[in-house]
């Protein structure tokens, strides 16, 4: 039953150290429960420490089938609706929803390298929640259903619509560089969400691409012309304001598909020929990739890399994950340091960051910078933007007040 290397011995020390509970996989741990030392009484899954040792989380990660089949993860806290305030944080505490599974793990890799089949499949055996790569249509799709990029003969050229489809089309457009920052706006408010998913639930994330990677677009865009010096600059003062706020992955999956590969699968889908989609382009991203982003994330998070050109086994991706140790109890270490908080009130701290004050870190977004054209709209265009924008169908008051559209009871609503 035991599986980790390393954890046959720590079972001699079972009486000398509550170490062995954060170490132990989730079944062998709930049956040691009731020995001197340990917690008994606790909920399952909850992580117990020394009062001297910071409040880290669990070793390991499981999948369901080793899973205890009556394991039952705690009642989640909806932060969707409900914002986790100071009041919360006093009767509503953190850790004790945390599993093994409780963690982040991000997927990346090349354009059609298979992150989404791979990504949804490997959340299906942990038990994970799946979340999908951003895309523009979580700001042009509203609502109620309107494509909002229908307005664009409306529009001005400098307030017109960019989406990854028009980009492809043409990378040299005015609004290529305003579509690369909604796009970190978008990642960054999804690995906000991831946050507060795993701290409110208790229930681990996978994420196709992250806040952590979207440079590898910047930087390429940049390299060939299709942003400017000016855009990148900003962008990397909004990354640095805004992404030293959150709590990085646990663990990275990179799936490596060599360029030609990429290319073979681009014409193999029907990709339309793009002056993004060359092999230079596709080059130079493999190599910020690789040379950059990969070093990055690993001096934070554990990371696993695989020759993906054949389409792996996911499962055989699961069992590696299942052998990492995610230990770390020394405080100088920087891997995985942000996990590590000294008390409970700590990560009930992180919590409320992620929920009801999310909107200060997505505030440092909004900075404007008037020395970069291709981010700055006219005066007189943004007025016919707001006056087209805020006339569509569904956008004339907050969702769930629209009567035309189907929202009842508007007279009860606070």
């Amino acid at each position: 039953a035991i599986r980790h290397q390393g954890a046959k011995e720590k079972v001699g020390a079972v009486c000398t150290s509550t170490f062995i509970y954060m170490a132990l996989s989730g079944s062998v741990r709930r049956g040691l429960s009731s020995l001197k030392g340990l917690a008994a009484g606790k909920l399952p899954g909850q992580i117990v420490a020394p009062a001297n040792l910071a409040r880290t989380q669990v070793a390991s990660i499981v999948s369901k089938t080793l899973r205890d089949a009556n394991y039952k993860r705690p009642a989640p806290f909806d932060y969707k609706s409900s914002k986790y305030g100071f009041i919360h944080a006093l009767m509503d505490k953190t850790t004790y929803r945390f599993d093994e599974n409780s963690k982040i793990i991000v997927v990346d890799g090349p354009i059609a390298s298979g992150k989404t089949a791979f990504a949804k499949e490997i959340a299906e055996d942990l038990d994970m929640l799946y979340v999908p790569e951003a895309n523009m249509d979580m700001i042009y799709i509203n609502d109620y259903g309107f494509d909002m990029r229908k307005l664009d003969p409306q529009l001005p050229e400098d307030a017109r619509s960019c989406d990854i489809s028009s980009f492809l089309k043409d990378p040299n457009q005015r609004n290529a560089a305003a579509m690369q920052f909604e796009m970190y706006r978008l990642r960054l408010q999804q690995y906000i969400d991831a946050l507060a998913h795993v701290l409110s639930t208790g229930q681990g994330v996978v994420m196709d691409r992250s806040v952590y990677s979207d440079f590898v677009f910047v930087d390429t865009m940049a390299k060939f012309g299709f942003m400017s010096k000016g855009a990148q600059n900003l962008y990397y003062e909004c990354k640095k304001a805004t992404a030293s706020q959150l709590m990085r992955p646990h663990l990275c999956i990179y799936l490596d598909v060599p360029v030609d590969d990429v290319l073979k699968r681009l014409e193999a889908r029907g990709d339309a020929p793009s002056p993004f989609l060359t092999r230079e382009v596709l080059s130079h991203m493999e190599t910020v990739y690789k040379q950059q982003y990969l070093k990055e994330i690993g001096n934070h998070a554990e990371l696993l890399i695989y020759n993906w050109s054949e389409s792996g086994d996911a499962e055989v991706v699961v069992e590696d994950i299942e052998r990492i140790d995610f230990e770390r109890f020394d405080k100088n270490d920087s891997k995985l340091s942000d996990w590590r908080q000294p008390d409970e009130w700590e990560w009930c701290t992180k919590r409320m960051e992620y929920t009801k004050f999310a909107d200060q870190i997505l505030h440092w977004m909004n900075v404007p910078d008037f020395s970069v054209p291709e981010l700055v709209m006219a005066a007189d265009d943004h007025k016919k933007f707001n006056d087209v924008w805020w006339s569509a169908p569904g956008m004339k008051y907050a969702k769930g007040f629209n009567e035309e559209h189907g929202d009842a009871f508007v007279l009860t609503k606070v």
